[in-house]
C-alpha cells in the first residue's frame, strides 16, 4: 500500500515512469489527479509509491523527450477504458480493463530527466534514490536492468511479448532483473544473473547474439503466445 502523504520519501520507494503523448492525458494527471495503465501491460499489478511522466510528442514542444513531472500514488482501481474516457467510447480498446491510478499533486522534477540517446520508454520501474539523482533516462537503470530492457525492446520489435522484472521486484521474482516469455509449450524465464534454471542473458556476448539465442529457446517451446500489444495513445 502507498505510504500516507505525510511520510517522507524513502530510497527504496518504487517509481514507475509512464509515458504521456497527449496533452489531455497530462491534464487528467494535473487537474483530475489520475493516470491509466492497461492491465495487460502490468498483469502482476501496479506496485509503486510514485508515478513519474515521460512526455513524448510535438504537442509538448521543448518539454518533449524528458521526465518533467511526478506524483505520489494515492489509490488504484480497475475500470473499463470506456468508463474512464466516455468521450472515446468508440476506441478499439474501449472494452479493455485499465488501472485507474489516483495521484496527489503533480510536482516538478528539477532538473528534468532527459533522454539524449532516444532510448525507448515503456513503463520503466525504478527506485526513488535513482529517480531523484538521475540526469538522463539511462541513470534510472542498473547495468543489468539496462541490458534486460534492451532485450525486452528487441523482442517487441520482432513481435514477441515479454514481461520485465526489475531489481526492485527481487522478492517476487527470483530471477530479477529478467524477462518472462509465455510460449505455447510453457514459460521461458531469462535472467541477467547467472543462477538457477533461467536462461542467462549474458551481456558479454552482445545483444544480437543473446537475442538470437533467446528466440531459439522460444521456438523450442512452440513459439510465443500471441498477444496484441497496445500501440501509442493507449
Amino acid at each position: 500500500m502507498p505510504r500516507p502523504k505525510a511520510c517522507a520519501m524513502f530510497p527504496e520507494d518504487r517509481v514507475i515512469i509512464g509515458v504521456i503523448n497527449r496533452k489531455r492525458d497530462l491534464d487528467y494527471a494535473r487537474q483530475d489527479h489520475w493516470y491509466r495503465i492497461p492491465q495487460t501491460q502490468m498483469p502482476r499489478g501496479v506496485h509503486a509509491e510514485y508515478l513519474a511522466f515521460f512526455l513524448s510528442g510535438k504537442v509538448f514542444k521543448d518539454q518533449s523527450g524528458a521526465i518533467h513531472h511526478y506524483a505520489r500514488v494515492t489509490g488504484i482501481e480497475l475500470v473499463y477504458r470506456r468508463d474512464l474516457l466516455p468521450a472515446e467510447a468508440g476506441h478499439p480498446r474501449a472494452g479493455d480493463v485499465y488501472y485507474r491510478i489516483g495521484l496527489g499533486d503533480l510536482l516538478p522534477k528539477e532538473p528534468p530527466i532527459r533522454n539524449p540517446t532516444r532510448r525507448p520508454i515503456a513503463f520503466v520501474y525504478t527506485t526513488w534514490d535513482r529517480f531523484v539523482s538521475a540526469a538522463v533516462v539511462a541513470d534510472l537503470y542498473s547495468r543489468s536492468e539496462y541490458f534486460v530492457d534492451r532485450i525486452y525492446h528487441a523482442l517487441r520489435s520482432v513481435g514477441v511479448r515479454a514481461d520485465r522484472f526489475w531489481e526492485a521486484e527481487k522478492s517476487d521474482y527470483a530471477y530479477a532483473p529478467g524477462l518472462r516469455v509465455l510460449c505455447e509449450n510453457g514459460v521461458l524465464d531469462a535472467s541477467a544473473i547467472e543462477s538457477g534454471s533461467a536462461f542467462y542473458l549474458d551481456e558479454t556476448k552482445g545483444e544480437d547474439v543473446v537475442l538470437a539465442a533467446i528466440l531459439d529457446e522460444v521456438r523450442k517451446r512452440g513459439g510465443p503466445v500471441t498477444v496484441n500489444l497496445p500501440s501509442e495513445g493507449f
